[in-house]
């Protein structure tokens, strides 16, 4: 095999293993961003439960002593935010689905 098949073969196989690469890197980041999504998701669906469980302990629909005091904090926080001028303390706060990361 003379000195340009050889370059040629060599060339060959660092253009099949720079596709790997690429190949590889885009299902990395497909699968990352999967995870994100899903990790976002999971947040959002967390954040969901918490505000209806809010809803139903402040209605006197279901009670439970872990959840009373965390009722209360949120009575406290919206308190204080209507004491410092907040016209929309009484509605929550909604984080943007990127903070549940």
């Amino acid at each position: 095999m003379g000195f340009l098949d050889k370059a040629k073969s060599a060339a060959a196989e660092a253009a099949q293993k720079a596709k790997e690469g690429a190949e590889f890197a885009a299902q990395k980041a497909k699968e990352t961003g999967e995870t994100v999504q899903t990790k976002r998701d999971l947040g959002n669906a967390y954040d969901e439960l918490g505000h209806k469980a809010f809803d139903l302990v402040a209605s006197g629909a279901i009670a439970h002593g872990d959840l009373t005091p965390l009722v209360e904090k949120i009575h406290e926080l919206q308190a204080k935010l209507e004491s410092i001028g907040d016209s929309e303390a009484e509605e929550p706060v909604e984080e943007h689905a990127e903070t549940h990361v």
